[in-house]
């Protein structure tokens, strides 16, 4: 593992306007254009978070998808961020993992946030992604998944390997203001839990449905401690995470080894 610089790009995504917002995330971007490994967008950020998703959508054959693969490309860096992606019927909460060499993943979001009737419009995932990059694991995932902490658990790996599934837990956010002090207290949580290094990234503003943001992204050490907390502003941060008092921590402080087994039921 090396040392990996990672770009928190916290913004006031228009609503329900995707070349505003390509135009716009894409000037803060290149702020960071070969200084950082990782940059971070809020999710659904080319149309706030909506459950309009006629309106929204886009096929991964779509300018957004191809937007964040030529953007990684010119940055020099991975670029993710959550999209509403069609496929055929049903619409996803799709959090593209953009690399520079053109290549992507992807993972859908698996909680669909049931008190805005998220459930109701757009398809759950059913399979976690862990990515790789600069030697970190890195599991990303969106939004209301920080909520569910065995969805996110960490340790299913053998001892030999350093009982860990994961490094880096990675949450792309519209999380409302009103709910501000359970995101700051979840991103603790979990990674504390997960003897893992924790990143946030939240966007700010006002959304087409009167939802006032207060951003509070943040990076998190593995004891929950905060290397850097955003303000309510739109802000470009650059954060380099050290993987050595990670290894550190595991290694004084095994508690995956006590975790309980269990398995997860994806009816």
């Amino acid at each position: 593992m090396q040392a990996l610089r990672i770009s928190l790009v916290q913004g006031a995504t228009r609503w329900h306007d995707a070349p505003a917002n390509r135009a716009y995330y894409g000037e803060l971007v290149r702020r960071v254009a070969g200084q950082t490994d990782l940059v971070v967008l809020p999710e659904t950020f080319l149309s706030g978070f909506s459950n309009d998703t006629r309106a929204s959508a886009e096929t991964m054959d779509g300018e957004g998808v191809a937007w964040m693969r030529a953007l990684a490309q010119e940055v020099g860096a991975v670029l993710c961020g959550s999209l509403a992606i069609r496929e055929g019927d049903t619409v996803y909460n799709r959090l593209i993992w953009a690399r520079p060499d053109g290549s992507f993943a992807q993972y859908d979001k698996r909680h669909l946030f049931r008190m805005a009737g998220e459930h109701t419009r757009y398809g759950g995932g059913n399979e976690r992604l862990i990515v790789e990059l600069k030697g970190w694991r890195i599991l990303p995932q969106v939004c209301y998944d920080l909520r569910f902490p065995v969805w996110l658990r960490n340790g299913r790996r053998e001892e030999a390997t350093g009982g860990m599934d994961y490094d880096l837990a990675l949450f792309v956010a519209n999380w409302p203001a009103p709910r501000r002090q359970p995101w700051r207290t979840l991103l603790r949580a979990r990674a504390i839990e997960n003897l893992s290094y924790v990143v946030g990234l939240n966007r700010v503003g006002v959304d087409g449905n009167d939802l006032p943001y207060a951003g509070d992204s943040a990076v998190l050490d593995p004891v929950g401690e905060p290397l850097v907390e955003l303000g309510p502003q739109e802000q470009v941060v650059t954060v380099t995470i050290d993987p050595a008092p990670l290894l550190a921590h595991r290694e004084r402080f095994p508690a995956w080894m006590d975790a309980d087994r269990f398995s997860i039921d994806l009816g």
